[in-house]
């Protein structure tokens, strides 16, 4: 008689592992197009992994940005958390639970960046506004560097050895040197590079994620922004901003080479487009009030190809 991996003897009987991981596919298909693009690059195993982490981490976002958000409480992330806890134990409660469930069998996934993700939405809950940038970056990690700490095990990331350093690596910053470390910068530039694109409407919904002590220094109020002012002072702090996202980027990309080979073209693929978010918005003039950057479909496809040549 076949025996199951016990994660997956505890998990309730809710659909099988293929029904599971086919749902998992369809949301990801569904919700992002570009992400879902990169991991198709990868190989089947690996895919599957990603967008069961992906519908998670879906899910736990929509819990203070979905159609339900006004309904969320602390107690309701508590609830969730509880149910986190359970997933770690086998349990599960939904159906693309199964699928996650075996991913963190499979790849021995750390619980610890899916309860830092919790904890970033509980910053939602509660804030609304950033005075620093260094604040703003314990949320961006929180909410989207946790992602590259969760995908490690999957995309196979090892450190770097000493010979394999790039020479322009200071050996005095570890911090550079640290794989996990890039794997959360992506997550961090990832995470700027939506608040760039999102101004307006996280305006619309009375919130401010760009630091304002960057608003200040430019001259720039909160009422311009809800205004939509676009003059030269917004100009100049959206370069500031767009500048240190590229900066995040960099730092991310000495770290694709440290996965394994047939997890790096996806990543690559997944940088380059994104970063291009940040070159619509310049195209845009820096309006992010009444345009949205998006990267055009053609563009996407014609990024695989350099994108493949980086990933040799």
């Amino acid at each position: 008689m076949l025996q199951l991996p016990e994660t997956l003897r505890r998990t309730k009987v809710l659909c099988s592992l293929e029904e599971s991981y086919e749902q998992c596919r369809r949301i990801t298909a569904d919700y992002a197009k570009t992400f879902y693009l990169g991991t198709l690059l990868m190989t089947e195993e690996k895919r599957r992994g990603i967008w069961a982490i992906y519908v998670w981490c879906r899910r736990t976002d929509e819990l203070v940005d979905g159609p339900q958000a006004k309904f969320t409480t602390p107690e309701t992330l508590d609830r969730w958390e509880a149910e986190l806890e359970a997933l770690f134990e086998g349990d599960a409660t939904d159906v693309t639970d199964v699928a996650l469930i075996d991913t963190i069998r499979r790849f021995n996934l750390d619980i610890q960046p899916f309860r830092d993700m919790i904890a970033g939405q509980r910053m939602d809950l509660y804030r609304s506004r950033y005075e620093t940038f260094e604040e703003l970056k314990l949320y961006c990690y929180r909410v989207a560097g946790t992602v590259g700490l969760m995908s490690a095990s999957v995309m196979g990331l090892q450190p770097f050895s000493d010979e394999l350093q790039a020479p322009w690596i200071d050996p005095f910053e570890p911090e550079m040197r640290d794989p996990i470390q890039q794997a959360i910068a992506l997550g961090i530039a990832n995470q700027l590079t939506n608040i760039l694109r999102d101004v307006g409407e996280d305006a619309r919904r009375e919130r401010i994620y760009l630091p304002l002590e960057d608003l200040a220094l430019f001259n720039y109020t909160e009422a311009d922004l809800f205004r939509g002012v676009i003059d030269h002072r917004w100009r100049s702090l959206m370069k500031f901003q767009i500048a240190r996202a590229r900066k995040f980027f960099a730092q991310a990309e000495s770290g694709v080479r440290a996965l394994e080979k047939d997890a790096r073209w996806p990543v690559w693929s997944a940088l380059v487009l994104y970063r291009q978010i940040l070159d619509v918005i310049e195209k845009n003039n820096y309006d992010v009030f009444t345009k949205r950057a998006y990267v055009p479909g053609m563009q996407k496809m014609m990024t695989l190809p350099y994108a493949w040549m980086k990933s040799l």
